[in-house]
């Protein structure tokens, strides 16, 4: 699914490296965030 430029993100959730959750919607007015993701970047070739 595409997103067009400008749509803001749908909310979604996490666990930290440290087990908490986070949620998108949690930085909203209150950070910049930039969201990276890297398919099967740690998979064995």
């Amino acid at each position: 699914m595409a997103l067009e430029v400008g749509t803001p993100a749908p909310d979604f959730n996490k666990r930290t490296n440290t087990g908490e959750r986070v949620a998108l919607s949690q930085f909203k007015g209150q950070k910049n965030v930039l969201l990276a993701f890297f398919t099967a970047a740690f998979t064995g070739g």
